[in-house]
């Protein structure tokens, strides 16, 4: 069959959208504070793309799907997004979730670059289609129990709800601790908050480790510790993130200061991630959190990868080696790492911090990673 040759000056030029798809706990039980944090630095990144010209004057298009925090609403979201054509997926901020996400894109052969999960074990077996930003459990959760050994907290108790992601860390903290001298006892969350704090004070824990979701049962938790005189001397920590977003605040007041966590940003943001952290601040009508800056550094290595390789699938995933780009909180590559299955960017930078009890708006730098 002969086709009739265009018109001078009509030959077609694909300004169909690039699609990408975009995991993101939008409503309960998942955080959604989370989520909406995550989706805003995912968006906006995207709306730059668009305003600079597109991947190749196409438009980059975010197809976002809710996944509250259900591993497997997330994968059958995987399997809609293959099939509606994205070139990738990105987002999550769960890590059970991102698992089964991270598993469906592989089984099917969909890049997806995970923006905020960290538990280890994303995938079973080592993968060319995964990649993550965020740092994994194991050297985030070591830097944190370096943090407490060296406040002199050795008698470490935790309490913990049943997880994949909250066993995981316990074991890192065990380890970690065990071999320098700490201890970690292990508490049910399904305790009262009465219980809770007679059993610490039997063990003469000198931290609490909130290994917990938010709001419940956390909030009543450190009410309830915060409470009780005998356990004045006792630190209270939080190293999965709770304190880091408003919510927690609003939910605690002054209860919710001077509780560690790990957060994933630079002492000093760069000219980059100032200007990036304004738009973000601009958008969500409060200061942005690390995993908005996540959501942002996401899309800008998605849209590196797309104008150097195109949207074919298999040419996206096999990239991730060569990835080169600047991101809010430094510039971004990806490598094997011992122990991880998937591409990492290692690492992020990572500090241990909490709300300032005289400013809880602020937060201070306690420890370096």
């Amino acid at each position: 069959m002969n086709t009739p040759p265009s018109p001078s000056g009509a030959e077609h030029t694909d300004r169909s959208p690039v699609r990408l798809g975009a995991l993101v706990p939008l409503t309960r039980p998942g955080w959604v504070e989370a989520g909406r944090h995550l989706l805003a630095g995912l968006d906006l990144a995207v709306g730059e793309v668009n305003d600079a010209g597109g991947i190749d004057g196409r438009p980059l298009e975010l197809v976002v799907r809710d996944t509250a925090a259900d591993p497997e609403r997330a994968a059958a979201a995987v399997d809609e997004l293959a099939h509606l054509g994205v070139a990738a997926v990105a987002g999550e901020y769960h890590s059970v979730v991102a698992r089964a996400a991270a598993a469906r894109a592989d089984a099917l052969g969909v890049p997806f670059l995970c923006s905020s999960a960290v538990l280890d074990a994303l995938t079973e077996e080592p993968t060319e289609w995964v990649a993550r930003l965020a740092p994994a459990q194991s050297h985030g959760w070591r830097i944190y129990a370096d943090f407490l050994l060296r406040t002199g907290r050795s008698r470490i108790a935790v309490v913990t709800q049943p997880s994949v992601y909250w066993a995981s860390g316990t074991r890192v903290l065990r380890d970690h601790l065990a071999a320098r001298g700490g201890t970690v006892l292990e508490l049910d969350a399904t305790l009262t908050p009465e219980a809770l704090c007679d059993a610490l004070v039997d063990h003469g824990a000198t931290a609490l480790l909130l290994l917990v979701g938010h709001p419940e049962p956390a909030v009543p938790i450190v009410r309830a510790v915060r409470g009780d005189r005998r356990l004045a001397e006792i630190l209270l920590g939080a190293p999965a993130g709770q304190p880091e977003f408003a919510e927690w605040a609003a939910a605690l007041g002054d209860d919710g200061a001077g509780i560690p966590f790990l957060r994933y940003l630079p002492e000093r943001l760069g000219p980059l991630g100032e200007r990036v952290g304004k738009e973000l601040r601009e958008r969500l009508g409060e200061a942005p959190s690390f995993v908005a800056f996540e959501g942002w550094d996401t899309v800008a290595v998605l849209a590196g990868l797309l104008r150097s390789h195109g949207t074919d699938r298999a040419a996206l995933a096999g990239s991730w080696p060569r990835v080169a780009v600047e991101g809010t909180r430094g510039p971004i590559r990806f490598s094997r790492t011992p122990g991880i299955s998937v591409w990492q960017w290692a690492w992020t930078p990572i500090h241990v911090v909490d709300r300032d009890p005289a400013e809880p708006d602020r937060f201070r730098i306690l420890h370096a990673g």
